[in-house]
Order: C-alpha cells, then sequence, then structure tokens
C-alpha cells in the first residue's frame, strides 16, 4: 500500500467508509420484499449478508478495545460447530429491515470510529491468526465488498469496480499461507508474484520481483476469487508455476474454514464485463 503509520490508516478508514456508503446505497432503500430475495450463498437472503456484516463489525470493535474477552467469546463461537455462521444469520431473521439497517449503520459506525483513532501497527485477535488493526481494516472493507457484491448480484446491480480493489488484492495475497493451513496443506516454498491491472488500468504489484511463480490478470476477477465469488474458470487470470497454480484452486482472502466457493460459469460481475 506504500504508506505507513497514521496515514495508513487514514487511507483505510477513508475507503471503507466509501464502500460502505455504496452497500448503504443499495439497500437503504429496499422494500421487505427485496431484503428476502434470494443471494449466490446458498440459504442466505439480503438481509443475512447485511446481519452478518453488523455482528462481525460489533466482534471487530470487541477485538480492538477487550481483547480477552473478544478471545473468550471467540472460543465460545468456535465450540458451536461448522454451522455456527449460518446459525448467526438465522437468529437475525426477526428482525426488520429498519432494525437490521439501524444495526448495521450503528455497528459498522462504532467500529470505523475506532479504528480510525487506533495505531495501525497494533496487533487484535480474529477469527484466523492475530492481525495489525491495519489489516483489521482492510479485512472489513474486503468482507464489505464481498458481501455488497452478493447484494448486487441478488438485486441485479452492476457495480463499478474502483481502485479501492487494491485492498482486497492485498489482503488476498497476504493470504496466501492461510490458503494452505485451514485445508492442512503443507506451504510450498516457492514464492508467488502477483501482477494484475486495477479498473482504472493502473498496474498493482505484489510479490518479490523475478519471482518464477507468477499470477496476472484483472485485479476484479483476482479479487471475486480470492474471496470466493466466482470460479477460477470464469476469471481471465493467467498462472506460471505449480505454486501459483495450486493456490488459486484454494485462495480465500477470509478467516475460517474453506467456503463452499462459486460453482463455474456463475459471475454476474464478470459475465456483464463482456456485454
Amino acid at each position: 500500500m506504500g504508506i505507513t503509520g497514521s496515514g495508513l490508516m487514514a487511507e483505510l478508514v477513508a475507503d471503507l467508509r466509501a464502500e460502505t456508503a455504496d452497500l448503504a446505497g443499495m439497500v437503504e432503500d429496499l422494500d421487505a420484499a427485496a431484503w428476502d430475495l434470494p443471494t449466490p450463498a446458498a440459504g442466505w437472503a439480503v438481509r443475512d449478508q447485511i446481519s452478518h456484516l453488523a455482528w462481525f463489525d460489533d466482534a471487530a470493535t470487541r477485538s480492538l478495545t477487550d481483547p480477552e474477552g473478544f478471545r473468550v467469546a471467540r472460543d465460545a463461537l468456535f465450540s458451536r460447530g461448522a454451522g455456527v455462521i449460518d446459525d448467526l444469520a438465522a437468529g437475525a431473521r426477526g428482525l426488520s429491515p429498519r432494525e437490521l439497517l439501524g444495526w448495521f449503520g450503528t455497528a459498522r459506525t462504532r467500529m470505523i470510529g475506532e479504528l480510525a483513532g487506533t495505531d495501525a501497527r497494533l496487533r487484535v485477535p480474529w477469527y484466523g491468526p492475530d492481525m495489525s488493526a491495519a489489516s483489521s481494516a482492510t479485512a472489513r472493507l474486503m468482507e464489505t465488498w464481498a458481501h455488497g457484491q452478493d447484494v448486487a448480484d441478488a438485486l441485479g446491480i452492476v457495480r463499478v469496480p474502483t481502485a479501492r480493489l487494491r485492498h482486497v488484492a492485498s489482503l488476498g495475497v497476504r493470504a496466501l499461507p492461510y490458503g494452505f493451513a485451514v485445508r492442512g496443506l503443507a506451504l510450498p516454498a516457492d514464492p508467488v508474484r502477483v501482477e494484475l491491472t486495477l479498473p482504472d488500468g493502473a498496474p498493482w504489484a505484489a510479490g518479490p520481483p523475478g519471482a518464477q511463480d507468477v499470477v496476472r490478470g484483472p485485479a476484479l476477477d483476482f479479487c471475486l476469487l480470492v474471496t470466493q465469488r466466482c470460479h477460477l474458470d470464469d476469471t481471465r487470470l493467467e498462472a506460471a508455476g505449480a505454486t501459483a497454480t495450486s493456490w488459486l484452486k484454494i485462495a480465500q482472502a477470509f478467516a475460517g474454514p474453506p467456503g463452499k466457493g462459486r460453482r463455474p460459469g456463475y459471475s454476474p460481475a464478470l459475465a456483464r464485463r463482456s456485454e
């Protein structure tokens, strides 16, 4: 990202606010029926995407303000088994659209306020490895963008990709070791270079220059893939090298167990690109 300290956190907070505004713009005027439209996430409606974000915004705030309390709550959550995320969504389905919007707005405002006043380097706990406060902000932006894509797909909205994808791409690259570890796979020794083209045509890269393993392609495709909002076969990504090739098949930018991903041939965001 090229910025350190307070400048980095200011940039992340500003972009998180912008991503939040884009999502809010999609849902704030929906009628009651639209909140129950199914999204590409199996069994989840629009309402579930918003309640999920609100719940984990509250969790992110606790990780910043009460890390020990967060760890206790995290362990209790894990003890509930693999279906706990769906259970959380189901538990919020009695809320009205107005209540959901209020919860999301309050949780998001509180979390952003805490992030804005936190040192970017502070280590905080999460549902995977501990991470910096800057990475926490990046993760919340990534989640907002990814769940926003589910909402957009459900509503038939074509989103215009922005330069904020660089944050999602950065997290996706940094999560490479986690994608292998969470599946019980050994991390290959070969480093991977990622070279992407942002929506405005600007180049973006991460990883050691000169690496033999390279991933190249549009930033949108890469970000949809690492958030598991598309199938690899539907992207224009190119991989050179065994590590790069195997990584793209399991990449995930989010904490927690491997997701189910998307079936080949389903990615409205990529399909509309060629219309």
